[in-house]
Parts: structure tokens; sequence; C-alpha cells
């Protein structure tokens, strides 16, 4: 009877430890790359007043060549300074992986320079850069972007003659 018992009561525990552990892990995972996502489609549509559905108000975006952003209204200032120099930028997530509160993008940006850019007048090349993004989500939102573009094969594809980049 004891031993009775004493597996109900073990298998109880397992059925509510299990029923603990439920799929939050991986719908939240989801949800951040989902997330992310919408943050691309930004850059690539321009629609910049959707980022306040999805954006903390405190975000900071550091890039590697030393360009940092801050909030909502200075990400939608660098995706519209961006797009008046590449009207037409998309960005193709190539891989994206979630682990905890972070997401990670490895994406092909492309475009066609049409605007003043780092100081270069209009060229028309068309530019094709991979970049990488690690993001972190807190509370449903966007906080922190930590951009690892291809800034030198950015630079190589603007400054050369149009057509001769290889």
């Amino acid at each position: 009877m004891k031993n009775k018992i004493y597996q109900t009561t073990i298998l109880t525990f397992l059925i509510i430890l299990n029923s603990c552990n439920s799929n939050n892990q991986t719908t939240d995972l989801e949800v951040n790359r989902e997330l992310v996502k919408k943050y691309h489609k930004v850059w690539s549509d321009g629609q910049v007043a959707v980022l306040e559905t999805f954006m903390s108000p405190d975000f900071v975006c550091h890039f590697i060549n030393n360009i940092e952003w801050k909030g909502i209204e200075g990400t939608k200032n660098e995706i519209s300074s961006h797009r008046k120099s590449f009207p037409y930028w998309k960005e193709e997530i190539v891989d994206i992986i979630a682990e905890g509160d972070k997401v990670v993008t490895r994406y092909k940006s492309t475009g066609t320079q049409q605007g003043e850019f780092n100081g270069l007048d209009s060229t028309g090349n068309k530019v094709t850069i991979y970049e990488t993004s690690i993001y972190r989500i807190a509370n449903g939102k966007l906080v922190e972007q930590w951009g690892f573009p291809d800034a030198l094969g950015l630079e190589n594809q603007i400054n050369t003659k149009k057509g001769t980049y290889q």
C-alpha cells in the first residue's frame, strides 16, 4: 500500500512538474524572433511609425563603426536618413537564432545609393552587404542592438566606378 501511495505521489509530482515546464520558453523565443523580423521590415519598407508598437523608448543601438543612436525618435531619424541615401534599401534575413532574451540575425542588405552618404554624393551604385546584429528584448520590446555591418564592403562598393565592383 505504501509503495502504491509513493508511486502515485511521484507520478503526480512529475505531471505537475511537466505542466509547469510549458512551452513558454519556445513561445517567448518565437515572439522575440517575430519582433526582430518586424524591425528588419521597417528598415526595408521605411514605415517608421510602427516602431512605437515594439520598441522601448530606452532603445540603444551600437554599431561597430562607432555609430550609436538612442530611443524611438533616434531610430526613426536613422532609418529615414539611411533611406534618403538608399531609398529602396532591403534587408533579407538569412539566419535567425534566438536564445533567452537575445536574437541574432545575419542578413543581406541591398540598395542603390541615390543620395548623399557619409559625405559622398549620389553614385547610383548598387550595393550588397551582409550584416549581423544582436538584439536584446525585455518586456516584449526591443531594447538594444549591436550591429556589425560590412562597412568596408559598403564603402568599397560606393567608391568604385559604377558597375566595376567585383
